[in-house]
Parts: C-alpha cells; sequence; structure tokens
C-alpha cells in the first residue's frame, strides 16, 4: 500500500474536483464553448429575460465580466438582448433558437460528463454521494448550480482560450 497517497475528504473533493472540471472544459470545448459561458447559457435559460445585472449577481461575478460572456454568446447567435419593458435602461436576456440547440447539446454533454465520471458506482451511490455533497455545499452557503469560478473570471473571457477550469 502506498502511504504517501492523501485519502483526505478534502483532498480528494480538490483532486475529483479540478479533474472534473478539466475533462468538463474538454467536453464543452468540442461545441466551441468555455464552462463560464455553458453557465451563463443553463442561467439564462433557468429563468430567461433577466437583466445582466441579475444575472451576474446570480454568478458572483463582476457585471463587466458577465457583459464579456454575453457579448461573446450574442455574437455567435445564442443569445440576445432585449430592453426590459419595465425598465427600458436595462436589457433582459434570452435565448435564440440556435442558443436552445446549443442547451440541448450542453445537456448531453454534461449527462455523459456525469456518467462517465461516476461510472464505479451503482445509481444508489451516485444519489447518497449528490445528496452529501449537497450538503457540504449548503454548508458552505455555496450557490445552487453555480460554479464558484465565476467569481475569478478574467474581465476578457470571450472565447474558449481564456477559459479557467470551471466546470458543471
Amino acid at each position: 500500500m502506498d502511504d504517501r497517497r492523501p485519502t483526505g475528504a478534502a483532498f480528494l473533493l480538490t483532486q475529483l474536483g479540478t479533474h472534473a472540471a478539466r475533462r468538463f472544459a474538454e467536453r464543452v470545448s468540442a461545441v466551441d464553448l468555455t464552462p463560464p459561458q455553458s453557465g451563463l447559457i443553463r442561467a439564462v435559460a433557468g429563468d430567461p429575460g433577466r437583466s445582466q445585472q441579475a444575472l451576474a449577481a446570480q454568478l458572483g461575478t463582476p457585471a463587466t465580466r458577465l457583459v464579456a460572456l454575453v457579448d461573446a454568446l450574442e455574437q455567435r447567435g445564442v443569445l440576445e438582448r432585449r430592453r426590459n419593458p419595465d425598465d427600458r435602461r436595462l436589457y433582459a436576456v434570452h435565448l435564440t433558437p440556435a442558443g436552445e440547440e446549443v442547451l440541448a447539446d450542453l445537456g448531453r454533454l454534461a449527462a455523459a460528463h456525469e456518467a462517465d465520471l461516476l461510472a464505479p458506482l451503482d445509481p444508489d451511490e451516485r444519489r447518497t454521494l449528490a445528496e452529501l455533497l449537497g450538503r457540504v455545499a449548503t454548508a458552505e452557503g455555496l450557490t445552487p448550480g453555480v460554479h464558484p469560478g465565476y467569481r475569478d473570471l478574467p474581465a476578457d473571457d470571450r472565447g474558449p482560450q481564456g477559459a479557467p477550469p470551471c466546470g458543471t
């Protein structure tokens, strides 16, 4: 037995989290997206029509960084900004039909990612693991469904080359 292998849960979470994030980044790069762009698409799909400011707050990133993400996805025809009918100073962010297709692709990629990563576990073990990790995430004050890497995004994240290793 190799006594040098760290077995603490915190280390294993970091090791697996980093590995999973890198693998997810590889998967979404196949559809020319970064993990932060993928998360933004999911956030917009979850509650369409929110302002850029509301999305930035949810994701925990400065609005200027979010604007760069929205700009890149708008240029690709995945997202669109519309004037907010209640406050003309704000833009509401929506998925386009092309964005809906990208969202479906992301769903398939995320399902394959999870299936591959958790292949050694049976379905009951997967549920238990998700429940336990969810409790830890809640206790740490993490926003459900939002990767904490958004806080560290560079202001110019406009494509796959500038992506930090953020996962699902």
